[in-house]
């Protein structure tokens, strides 16, 4: 039997410990057992190792085997400028691995989240002396003291308490503090340690009260520890774009080495010599490989991280930008995520009416002596049945002296204290009864009222009292449950006027109270008495004042962003550990579900029915009896752990979906880390969460979460675009090889200007393709499909077959223009130093740059013309084309450029042909984007 249901004294025995604590000696050597009460971290991946898997994984394989393969041949063909490119290769592989590791390394640096939640200093019983020992050395058995404010250090037993209330949202994820009391469990032996009435869990912090409590479980046992384990273990999901650079690795190996062995093969009927016929099979295969296309990924990945970063959203790892993107269900939880994470008053039932929409603002000009009163707020009918009774949008003044008697009553019983905070006096403890001061305070005397004695909240009764006194009279204020207050109350007072309480009106009173339980509002009934000036302060006899219903507001931005993920596609699924009625009452709020009323029930219209999910339901669920409830439009779960809360995610993610995971507290940690993307809150998440997560909203806003899926569905978009631009300069560069060997011309093209092209050129435009703005109508279409390519057949077509071969038409033009302006006839040899070869291979070069150029603006959209874009649309574009140009210009005409490039200055008549010939290159692609386009509305026709 667990001690939670044994009786102190047995509770104490059976961990060999008494009320006046262990010894010294005892608690040094339950020590060395039990080990420290610290989190431990599972062994994880050593840095270093991590450090060279940015060097490891597929790609940047491709561009080692590539640098090696340049240098062998370098080694048996000097001279021919393989060198650079190897050196080059290597330098671009050892770049993009530190830019990448130092990006996690930075986010990775944060200071040890599970450590920090836990006190560094805790009371204690030593000895029978109550002594201050650092929290990781409590042991089990060990006797602490706990008061209001204090975090708890360890899964404990109380053993005695006065008015204790926890808050436990950081590991069950409700907002509403929970009463503790020290008597034996009454909840069966079946219970968690969740909802056993006399334990309190690590990581909890106590609102109110005092107590004495033993220490049980510590570290990694605790709860809080098992959270921790799960948060660890979980498996973290590979992103769509890891996927994708690791196919487009295969398929650039394949082809790269299937086009160098199959022009080998060709070398050698052809009667090549051998090594020369390697050396062309070698430079083929380097040729293939797009070594910027790495490089421009990642710095494209930073630069969308750095623009939403200005959006209030922080990413922590690059590929998650991308991932964003393909989002289709976002798992959210309610407390401090969809809501405030603090409590409100909502709804007020007095004088035998109900008053909606209290806010603070209100109430104070409500007070006696502040005028206007209530009269923008509506009062409905509570159903006394009269026919005289209050209707809707009755309007009724504030200080009416039983609203007046109930804020007093509301500001006067609490068991608060004033602290200082920020610099600032405020009130601590209970947020609800933090709440209700403020609801109140406005109606208190200028001099306020003096707090002789008070009866204090226990579980039993479910109520706690205060006895005040002014300007010489006594009241005895009373709170607490409804259903244990009501039946010590004889009267209710009316308009000021105490009227007989019969079954009547007890009826009222409880179907008021039913309904705003019914709307997921924690409900609390108040009362009073006058005592005479010698009378004992007693629960009985009271005149009841009214109920206030409370609950954790949600955030004035949720709505909007709900509406736009649904007008995107996206699936909002709120996964809480708070009561079902609360999730589905603000579920209804912010427009996750279909609201009661206009033809509804229970949240169902047209077939949508909304499914709550208990998490004791949903732990006997089959996998497949899981994912059919996830095929419900609607569908909220209530009362989940974190291991049940991972069960969902994975779930959908069996589905096909790609899960972005939302939260703020420890017990969100598990499932942030197992979702595709875990986005924690910045300002109210748990370390934990952040440590998790894969992005954090640096605002706690809701809508910086939509914000961001519209980035990276933006970054998805933009990363084919620059693909596109980068692959099709691969054409005009592999086709200089081919016409080589096949026409047995002079090569066009020397590897060393293909790397002027691949690392030069190339980068900033393409880097300016991924800093494209978001389609405005990015946000009203669908997801993409999971299964949907980033390199898809349509734009390897595009890049390869059509824009490519017009470049390396455009190219080998120019080069033939060169060479016969200069003399040279077909079959003619030339020197590699020749300076008509050299005027050649530049005016080829010059040309590809000018065709990229124009292919910049191309690629700004695959269908829509070049100019339905602006160039002040994206401030990158004109920045990046001055670089081209520039570099273009460095290469061709300065000593530096020449030396290393292998160029030669050619005559200034040539750069006509090669501007007229780019300008047709683009005109042809319009063509196609024209004819494109009406086949798309003769489809929609």
């Amino acid at each position: 039997m667990h001690l939670a249901h044994l009786s102190i004294l047995d509770a104490l025995q059976s961990l060999r410990t008494a009320e006046t604590g262990l010894s010294s000696g005892e608690a040094a050597r339950r020590l060395r057992e039990y080990g420290e009460n610290r989190l431990a971290e599972i062994g994880g991946e050593a840095e270093w190792r991590r450090f060279a898997r940015e060097f490891t994984h597929f790609f940047a394989l491709i561009l080692w085997v590539a640098a090696g393969l340049a240098f062998f041949a370098e080694s048996y063909s000097p001279g021919e400028g393989m060198w650079q490119l190897g050196a080059a290769i290597v330098t671009v592989i050892l770049i993009n691995g530190s830019f990448s590791f130092w990006q996690e390394y930075r986010a990775e640096k944060a200071i040890d989240a599970l450590r920090q939640l836990l006190p560094q200093e805790v009371k204690v019983m030593r000895d029978g002396q109550l002594t201050t020992v650092p929290g990781e050395q409590l042991v089990p058995g060990d006797i602490i003291v706990l008061e209001a404010g204090d975090n708890v250090p360890a899964d404990c037993r109380l053993i005695s308490g006065n008015g204790i209330r926890v808050n436990a949202a950081t590991i069950t994820g409700e907002s509403r503090p929970k009463a503790r009391s020290a008597e034996e469990g009454e909840e069966g032996e079946g219970a968690g340690m969740l909802e056993t009435r006399n334990v309190l869990l690590a990581g909890t912090s106590l609102v109110s009260g005092e107590g004495l409590a033993v220490v049980f479980a510590t570290g990694m046992h605790t709860e809080f520890g098992k959270i921790a384990h799960l948060t660890q273990t979980a498996d973290k999901s590979v992103s769509h774009l890891q996927q994708e650079i690791r196919r487009l690795s295969r398929l650039v190996a394949i082809f790269a080495t299937g086009l160098g062995v199959f022009f080998f093969v060709v070398g050698v009927a052809l009667g090549f010599p051998f090594w020369a016929n390697l050396m062309f099979a070698i430079g083929i295969i380097v040729a293939n490989v797009p070594e910027g296309l790495l490089p421009t990924v990642t710095l494209s990945l930073a630069m969308a991280t750095q623009r939403m970063a200005r959006r209030n959203a922080l990413i922590r790892h690059l590929p998650a930008v991308e991932t964003l993107g393909a989002t289709t269900v976002i798992c959210s939880d309610k407390t401090g995520t969809l809501t405030q994470n603090r409590m409100a008053v909502r709804e007020v039932w007095v004088n035998g009416q109900a008053v909606e929409g209290m806010s603070r603002e209100a109430l104070i000009s409500s007070s006696p002596g502040r005028r206007p009163g209530f009269s923008s707020l509506s009062f409905l009918d509570s159903g006394l049945r009269r026919n005289d009774e209050s209707s809707l949008n009755q309007h009724i003044p504030m200080e009416t002296p039983g609203m007046v008697c109930l804020q007093r009553n509301a500001a006067s019983c609490h068991s608060l204290k004033q602290g200082v905070r920020d610099g600032q006096t405020v009130w601590l403890g209970d947020p609800m009864e933090v709440a209700l001061f403020e609801f109140g305070q406005a109606a208190l005397p200028a001099d306020g009222f003096a707090t002789t004695g008070e009866i204090p909240f226990d579980s039993e009764r479910r109520r706690m009292s205060v006895v005040v006194e002014h300007a010489g009279e006594r009241w005895l204020f009373c709170k607490g449950a409804p259903e244990t207050l009501l039946p010590l109350c004889e009267s209710i007072e009316i308009d000021g006027e105490e009227i007989s309480l019969d079954r009547h009106g007890r009826h009222h009173a409880v179907d008021a109270q039913q309904r705003m339980a019914d709307a997921g509002l924690r409900v609390l009934a108040f009362a009073w008495r006058r005592l005479g000036p010698d009378e004992d302060a007693r629960e009985s006899g009271l005149v009841l004042s009214g109920l206030i219903g409370l609950y954790d507001p949600p955030r004035p931005e949720v709505p909007e962003a709900i509406a736009r993920c649904q007008s995107a596609g996206i699936k909002v699924i709120m996964i809480t550990g708070d009561h079902p009625h609360t999730a589905l009452a603000i579920a209804r709020e912010i427009g996750l579900v279909p609201p009661v009323g206009n033809g509804s029930k229970n949240g169902e219209r047209n077939g949508e029915r909304t499914r709550v999910v208990l998490g004791e339901a949903l732990r006997k669920m089959s996998r497949s009896q899981l994912q059919m409830v996830l095929d419900s439009p609607h569908v909220i779960f209530a009362r989940v752990t974190a291991e049940q809360k991972m069960l969902v995610v994975e779930a959908l993610k069996r589905k096909g979906e790609i899960v972005a995971v939302t939260g703020d507290g420890v017990n969100d940690a598990p499932a942030l880390k197992s979702a595709h993307i875990g986005v924690a809150m910045g300002l109210a998440g748990t370390d934990v969460a952040k440590s998790a997560a894969d992005m954090i909203l640096l605002d706690d806003n809701f809508a910086s979460i939509v914000n961001a899926v519209e980035e990276g569905r933006a970054v998805f978009e933009n990363i084919r675009k620059f693909m596109t631009y980068i692959l099709t300069s691969n054409i005009p560069e592999i086709v200089p090889y081919l016409a080589y060997v096949l026409l047995r011309i002079p090569l066009p093209l020397t590897v060393i200007q293909i790397l002027a092209v691949d690392l030069g050129t190339d980068m900033l435009p393409a880097l300016a393709l991924g800093a494209e703005k978001p389609d405005p109508e990015v946000m009203r279409q669908p997801p993409r499909r999971p299964d949907e390519r980033l390199l898809s057949w349509a734009l390897v077509a595009r890049a390869y077959l059509w824009l490519g071969p017009l470049q390396a038409a455009v190219s080998l033009i120019a080069f033939f223009l060169v060479l016969r302006a200069g003399g040279w006839s077909y079959g003619s040899p030339l020197a590699a130093h020749d300076p008509l070869y050299l005027q050649a291979t530049t005016a080829c070069l010059a040309a590809i740059v000018a065709a990229q150029v124009v292919n910049v603006f191309l690629c700004r959209h695959p269908r829509e013309s070049v100019f339905s874009f602006s160039l002040s649309g994206n401030r990158f574009l004109l920045p990046g084309l001055i670089s081209e140009i520039g570099l273009l210009l460095l290469i061709v005409f300065s000593p530096p450029g020449q030396w290393m490039f292998s160029t030669q200055a050619f005559d200034a008549s040539f750069w006509w042909p090669i501007l007229i010939l780019s300008v047709c290159f683009g005109g042809l692609e319009e063509g196609r984007k024209i004819l494109v386009r009406r086949g798309d509305r003769i489809a929609r026709h």
